[in-house]
Order: structure tokens, then C-alpha cells, then sequence
């Protein structure tokens, strides 16, 4: 089974034309591959990979106003598939959709991207409203 590496041209389409004011959180699930996939066979890790794509998207992820607001370390799943895990787990905050749109557009980060390409076996990109949270688990935030 081939991962989830990229969104589809339909569902980036429906993800640019939500083009809600205000700032948008995205959930980043990402397990690498152990050796890096790149299309000319060099030699690397996938962590390697994933690392270089860090060092070239995060100079434009910073100018358009990204920020990382939460990361975490996958320990187990207690609910979902056993075999899945993740070897990053975090939430980048764009200040709207239109920087998210910028930053992938972007000459650089489109070079960057190729890397995580390679070092990418499986992701989940999961696009959230901000909200202010609730006191308890069933109390559904306002603007939900």
C-alpha cells in the first residue's frame, strides 16, 4: 500500500476555496521511511530527508507568519490501528489560508518539498479551526 504522501489536486482545490478568515491549525502526523525514497537513489535517511526539508521550507514557513504551536512525541495508540505510529506529531498555525497557499506555491519551499517527498512513507495533514477550549470533554466550543 503506497502512503499518503501528497493532498490530490480536488481536495487542495476544496482546501484553498474554504478561505475562511483567521488563522488555520494544521495536525502533521508523519512517519518516515527508514532510507530515504529519492527519485535519483542518493543516499540518506528518511530523518535525513525530512531534516533537509526542514532547513529549506522553514525560512518561508517563518516569513508568511507560520508558526509551530504544539509537537509531541507518539508513544502508543490506544485507539486505532495497532500497527499505526507516527515519528513526528505536531500543529503549525498559518495565519490564514492564503499563506498556507503562498508558502507551497513558493520557488523555495517547492524545492524543499522534495525532500520531504523522499522521506516521507506515510502522512496525515488534517486542517483545523482554532477554537478556545472547552472545560470538559463533551463541552463543544462556541464557533464549532
Amino acid at each position: 500500500m503506497t502512503g499518503h504522501i501528497d493532498p490530490t489536486k480536488e481536495v487542495f482545490a476544496r482546501f484553498r476555496d474554504n478561505n475562511r478568515a483567521g488563522a488555520i491549525h494544521m495536525l502533521n502526523l508523519v512517519r518516515l521511511n527508514e532510507r530515504a525514497a529519492y527519485p535519483d537513489g542518493r543516499n540518506a535517511t528518511g530523518a535525513e530527508a525530512y531534516a533537509a526539508y526542514g532547513r529549506g521550507s522553514g525560512p518561508v514557513f517563518t516569513r508568511l507568519g507560520g508558526r509551530i504551536v504544539w509537537q509531541g512525541s507518539f508513544e502508543l495508540m490506544l485507539i486505532g490501528p495497532a500497527d499505526e505510529r507516527w515519528d513526528h506529531c505536531f500543529i503549525a498555525e498559518y495565519p490564514d489560508v492564503a499563506a498556507f497557499v503562498e508558502m507551497i506555491r513558493d520557488p523555495l519551499y517547492r524545492e524543499a518539498v522534495k525532500h520531504r517527498q523522499a522521506a516521507v512513507k506515510d502522512s496525515r495533514l488534517i486542517r483545523l479551526k482554532p477554537l478556545a477550549p472547552g472545560k470538559t470533554f463533551g463541552e463543544i466550543p462556541e464557533g464549532a
